[in-house]
């Protein structure tokens, strides 16, 4: 599977840190009733349940803001995506349907509070390293045009960051021509809830996204 190196600056302030990861062939999709059925059936079930301050306090929601604070970034500035997906839902905004694949992503994300970070492993180069956002580094994330990364928790390949638990990249996206993923669960707290979270992961991508050769690791 592939690797992850952790910068030591950065493991230095989060000695903690782990990764879940999954691999998997799949077939990406936009038509998908049944999956689109789940999702809505928990996101109404969630309207009734979230508010600002249950979504703070939720430890897998806490552990990454607590983690942004230690690096010197905003993290009510610069919502973890989990956090800000649970936060449209509480405002009952809902959830924008994508593909079966991103979906999937979704539904994990918002019942576990893990900022999950989903790309299309063709579009990565190189070696996976996990570091710290540097000042005036080109970021452009999905549906949010140019972001400041400084100080955000980053993954990069030899072309430059390509992910953070915020916002993933237009650059590794994952789209109808994405044939190969890779998700990584961000675990900044230790979680009890994370090999569960990716067994869970597993099975939904399996039954909704005929993935076959599916591969999993915390590390």
């Amino acid at each position: 599977m592939t690797q992850i190196t952790i910068d030591p600056d950065l493991l230095a302030v989060l000695p903690n840190i782990r990764f879940g990861c999954i691999e998997a062939e799949i077939t990406v999709d936009t038509d998908y009733p049944a999956l689109k059925k789940l999702l809505n059936d928990k996101i109404s079930e969630l309207e009734n349940i979230l508010t600002a301050e249950i979504i703070r306090e939720k430890d897998t929601v806490k552990a990454t803001k607590n983690a942004y604070r230690l690096l010197g970034k905003d993290p009510n500035r610069y919502r973890p995506a989990a956090e800000a997906l649970m936060r449209r839902i509480a405002n009952k905004k809902g959830l924008y349907a994508i593909s079966n694949v991103v979906d999937v992503l979704n539904l994990v994300s918002i019942e576990t509070g893990f900022s999950i970070c989903g790309y299309d492993k063709s579009k990565i180069q190189g070696d996976i390293s996990f570091g710290k956002g540097k000042e005036g580094e080109p970021y452009e994330g999905i549906g949010r045009g140019h972001l400041n990364i400084e100080n955000l928790p980053v993954f990069r390949d030899e072309l430059g960051a390509f992910g953070t638990p915020t916002s993933d990249s237009v650059r590794t996206m994952i789209d109808d021509k994405t044939k190969e993923v890779l998700f990584i669960f961000v675990d900044f707290g230790a979680s009890a809830l994370l090999k569960e979270s990716l067994e869970n992961c597993m099975e939904l991508l399996c039954k909704y996204a005929q993935a076959t050769g599916v591969k999993s690791k915390i590390v």
